[in-house]
């Protein structure tokens, strides 16, 4: 079953864990996001970053099961390109695809 042998085991199963989850998110808010805000704000196709991210979601969580001795069990190339993957989509492609389509009540002076 669940054999952890040591801390640092522990520490890269917890940081596989955290992996899987951010990339899960990324994915989740690309599926989420309208294909047309990635057009407009000069982005990655969202084909594109579905498919980037999907595969980033199933590296990190054959990773995060393999401690469990059903998948690769070591936090190898494929899950720390992963984790780069969704920062990437994270830092860089969310916050300019969250902007489109929100209109708002932004005046040339700020908020009114």
């Amino acid at each position: 079953m669940l054999e952890i042998h040591g801390v640092l085991d522990l520490i890269f199963w917890i940081l596989s864990i955290a992996a899987f989850i951010m990339s899960a998110w990324a994915l989740f808010h690309a599926v989420r996001t309208p294909a047309r805000a990635f057009a407009i704000t000069g982005k990655q196709s969202k084909k594109l970053w579905l498919i980037i991210l999907g595969l980033a979601a199933l590296f990190s969580f054959t990773t995060a099961v393999g401690y469990f001795g059903i998948g690769l069990g070591q936090l190898n190339l494929f899950a720390i390109a992963s984790v780069i993957a969704a920062g990437i989509y994270l830092a860089d492609v969310k916050p300019a695809v969250s902007e489109v389509g929100k209109g708002g009540n932004q005046g040339p002076y700020g908020p009114w």
